[in-house]
C-alpha cells in the first residue's frame, strides 16, 4: 500500500491565529510586578506537567487563584485582568466563529513569572496535551518589561519568535498547532503573566 501527501489550493495566505495587543496604561506591568515582588512567600519553583525540571523550565513562578482576586492587594491583578478583557473582546471579533461556540469563557488559576539569566522554558510545548488539560481553549500571556538580551518565546510551527515588550499582549489557540518554547534569558530579568481561557464549566476544577 502506497501514499503520497497531495497539497490543497486555498485562495487565502493561512492565518497564524496570534491575537498581538499593546495593552494601555503600560503601568499595569509595573504594578504587576511589584505585587509578585511584594509577595515572596507564595514563590516557587516554576513545573512542567511532569513536576520540577530545571532543563525543561527555569523560572519563581507565584500562583494566582480566582477565589483569591477580591482579596484588597489583589486590585492590581484585576485592573489588568480587565485590559486582558478587552483582548479577548478584540480576539472575537476577528474571529467570530470562535464567539458562537465560546462566547463566555473562563480563567481559572494563573501564574505570574520571573526568569533570571540563564532561565527558560525550553520544552517545546503546548497548553492542551491531556485529558486534565482538555478545557483550555486559549492561552494568553503579557510580557511585563522589555528584554533586550534572549528571553523571546517562539512557536515553532508558524517560525515566529516575539521578543518581550512591556505590555505586549498575546492570546493564541492552545493545541498542538501552537506549540512553543521559552528561549534562554541572557541578562537582565523577564516578567510575564501568563493562563488559560477556558470552558465555562470546567471552573469546577479550580
Amino acid at each position: 500500500m502506497q501514499m503520497e501527501r497531495f497539497n490543497l489550493a486555498s485562495s487565502v495566505e493561512a492565518p497564524h491565529f496570534i491575537g498581538s495587543w499593546m495593552i494601555a496604561p503600560t503601568s499595569l506591568c509595573d504594578d504587576l510586578v511589584a505585587f509578585f515582588e511584594a509577595h515572596p512567600e507564595n514563590h516557587a519553583q516554576g513545573k512542567i506537567a511532569g513536576g520540577l525540571n530545571p532543563a525543561s523550565k527555569k523560572s519563581l513562578d507565584l500562583t494566582i487563584r480566582p477565589r483569591e482576586l477580591q482579596q484588597a492587594d489583589h486590585r492590581p491583578v484585576r485592573a489588568y485582568l480587565d485590559a486582558l478583557f478587552a483582548c479577548h473582546q478584540d480576539y472575537l471579533r476577528q474571529w467570530p466563529f470562535l464567539q458562537g461556540i465560546l462566547p463566555q469563557a473562563h480563567i481559572g488559576s494563573f501564574n505570574i513569572q520571573r526568569y533570571e539569566p540563564g532561565g527558560h522554558f525550553l520544552k517545546v510545548h503546548s497548553e492542551r496535551t491531556t485529558l486534565a488539560s482538555s478545557h483550555r481553549v486559549l492561552a494568553w500571556m503579557t510580557y511585563l518589561n522589555d528584554v533586550p538580551d534572549g528571553g523571546s518565546t517562539e512557536f515553532i510551527h508558524q517560525d515566529l519568535k516575539v521578543q518581550p515588550r512591556r505590555g505586549h499582549t498575546l492570546i493564541w489557540p492552545a493545541e498542538w498547532t501552537h506549540a512553543h518554547k521559552a528561549n534562554t534569558l541572557g541578562s537582565g530579568v523577564k516578567y510575564i503573566v501568563t493562563g488559560w481561557m477556558h470552558f465555562p464549566a470546567s471552573s469546577l476544577v479550580d
